[in-house]
């Protein structure tokens, strides 16, 4: 594809993960003369070492669980023996087949972006890029390394992300203490993992393993898994990990982890001490912000290192704008792509949608999963809103009861007064799917009896989604815009 580019706009991006992808895309598409400059790969650890293989991985879990559950549906698997009595086989997990399939998704998911952005013009540079004042980007061979480029441009965007924090005591080895980029170099299923850290990643690798086969130790040094989500939908996975066999650690703080001569010993705080084979650091990350210039160029940092911005994604300079896990912002992949295009239509002088927090939809890739959207409940307890919630088990709809599911919830939480949706939690299979309808109401300002008019198949999952609102009529008693 050939490009003119006589006195366009010239945009620089550093990183190119969804954040500086997006950014990339949608510059090349106003006509502006782009280079991104990605020192590991397009995608970046959001695709290569992050969220493809990490849900690659979940989705062979879930297979795995799937064929194990099959029984409860009058599915058998036999073999016959010998004797042509019939046998029971065994799930078996190839480990190292399972992070080799996953690690060539990755890759071709990163080389199919590189290819959409070659197509549309972008000019790409492989190397470590840094700010050279508001105006320009340097690129280098590495942090410390030769320069060999230098890139001005009218505006810059930095979407350089994130990576696993690792702790002094705790410090990983890529063999036996690992973060959740280097688990992916595993050949056998870990024997016992323990996980410290019950966030997002820790929970999501705690589920994934646990449906391999693995045992697993969850160490909390909170009073519950997923600290800061809803606590009916963090009681839930409490149970289903439970009954999979996971042991709960709650409030119990790591203090260091020790590499052994055939594993790892992890001691508490407490003095207890859990011994394990693996043990898989998943206590946050920091933002990839330290010595790329920001300081320099006159961008706002706050004390963790994030880059502060606005709804526009824009930074303390007006020429500089910033997307992805090393800003503000929620750390999502979808929010990184959707600041990459929000930071250069304000750029470019597009339509722009400023960003609303509220307006996000998360997903928690645990089996079951979670997914949130809007005001949550403990907002409502708080007196931040004024609410009302209505909740719904899986468990009573048709279609779950056909594909033999047992556990999860819809939650619906409208505005009291006007009915409008302003929040919902789902959790259950494919939860990411589910709460799309919910996601499309808070955004539209619809409401429970809008919503309750909109034929659901039957039977289906979404099909809770309206029972929920169509039990909420009453609700909207009176009308008005919603701020």
């Amino acid at each position: 594809m050939s490009t003119s580019f006589d006195n366009a706009q010239r945009v620089a991006i550093i990183g190119g993960g969804p954040g500086g992808y997006e950014a990339a895309l949608a510059a090349a598409q106003l006509g502006a003369e782009v280079t991104l400059v990605e020192r590991a790969g397009v995608g970046g650890s959001a695709v290569i070492t992050d969220v493809v293989p990490s849900k690659s991985l979940i989705a062979t879990a879930d297979a795995a669980v799937a064929i194990a559950g099959a029984s409860d549906l009058g599915v058998q698997l036999f073999a016959r023996g010998a004797k042509g009595t019939p046998l029971t086989p065994e799930i078996a997990i190839n480990l190292a087949a399972v992070n080799k399939r996953l690690l060539a998704l990755a890759r071709q998911q990163s080389d199919d972006m590189r290819s959409s952005l070659v197509e549309a013009g972008v000019r790409i540079i492989s190397g470590h890029g840094r700010l050279d004042g508001p105006g320009a980007v340097v690129v280098s061979t590495g942090p410390q390394g030769t320069a060999f480029d230098r890139v001005e441009a009218d505006t810059l965007v930095v979407s350089v992300g994130a990576s696993p924090r690792q702790l002094p005591q705790a410090k990983p080895d890529g063999e036996r203490i690992l973060t959740w980029t280097q688990l992916y170099d595993m050949t056998t299923l870990p024997e016992h993992l323990i996980v410290v850290g019950s966030g997002v990643t820790g929970a999501e690798f705690a589920s994934a393993y646990m449906n391999l086969g693995a045992k697993v130790t969850l160490v909390s040094s909170r009073d519950q898994v997923l600290p800061g989500e809803d606590p009916d939908a963090a009681a839930v996975l409490e149970k289903v990990f439970r009954r999979g066999g996971m042991t709960l650690l709650a409030k119990a703080r790591a203090d260091r982890v020790e590499r052994t001569d055939d594993g790892v010993r992890v001691l508490l705080a407490d003095g207890r001490e859990i011994v394990g084979s693996h043990c898989l650091m998943a206590v946050g990350s920091i933002p990839n912000t330290h010595d790329i210039g920001l300081a320099e160029a006159g961008v706002e940092l706050t004390d963790s290192g994030h880059i502060r911005v606005n709804r526009v994604s824009r930074t303390s300079m007006p020429n500089i704008y910033a997307a992805g896990d090393c800003t503000t912002l929620m750390p999502l992949a979808s929010v990184a792509s959707m600041q990459g295009r929000t930071a250069v239509f304000h750029a470019l002088g597009d339509v722009v949608i400023p960003l609303e927090s509220r307006r996000i939809t998360a997903n928690i890739f645990t089996a079951p999963e979670i997914a949130t959207i809007g005001w949550q409940e403990k907002d409502i307890a708080a007196g931040l809103i004024n609410g009302v919630v209505h909740k719904l088990p899986l468990a009573a709809n048709a279609r779950a009861k056909m594909m033999g599911i047992k556990d999860g919830f819809v939650k619906v939480i409208a505005r009291e007064g006007s009915g409008t949706v302003i929040g919902g939690v789902i959790v259950g299979p494919r939860a990411s799917d589910l709460i799309y309808p919910l996601a499309i109401a808070v955004e539209r300002r619809l409401t429970v009896d809008q919503m309750s008019r909109v034929f659901a198949v039957f039977p289906s999952l979404t099909g809770s989604i309206q029972d929920a609102v169509r039990a909420m009529h009453g609700v909207e008693r009176s009308s008005g815009d919603e701020n």
